[in-house]
């Protein structure tokens, strides 16, 4: 398998002789969210797929938080709306993928008989150590949810 670096550069060179505008907008912004990257301060490792899944990660968040809020803005936000949807789509086979509720299920469920948590005051102890143990694998509002729903 490619490392992710060869195929961003190679989904660009496609996308570009394609004129796909959307798809090159978005493999533009991670390579530069990864150039940015690596010239923080601190930055000494490699240009690697976990380089690019920690900036493909952070960039989806905060393109879904940013689709909300232009989802809101209904008929004004729409174009911008619909072009942050595709790009999460489009980034979204690159990120592991998360469980469902049903597989988190037991996950919160160990974790309340982990930490002895009873009510819901302490649901930041059961999320946390939810989060803690399987941050790539789940979901924190469907964490929170369960939590909520399973404490008195």
């Amino acid at each position: 398998m490619e490392n992710l670096e060869t195929a961003f550069k190679e989904r660009m060179k496609n996308a570009m002789k394609a004129k796909r505008r959307d798809e090159l907008d978005v493999i533009r912004a991670i390579r530069s969210k990864v150039g940015e990257e690596t010239k923080k301060e601190g930055f000494n490792g490699e240009v690697n797929d976990a380089l690019y899944l920690k900036v493909i990660g952070a960039y989806s968040k905060a393109m879904k938080k940013a689709h909300v809020e232009f989802e809101k803005l209904g008929a004004a936000g729409a174009e911008n709306a619909a072009k942050l949807a595709f790009e999460v789509e489009y980034l979204a086979e690159f990120l592991p993928k998360k469980l469902s509720q049903e597989e988190t299920r037991p996950l919160v469920e160990a974790a309340i008989a982990a930490t002895g948590a009873s009510s819901k005051k302490q649901i930041g102890m059961v999320m946390g150590n939810v989060m803690k143990n399987h941050k790539e694998q789940v979901e924190p509002g469907i964490v929170r949810q369960l939590a909520d729903s399973l404490l008195d």
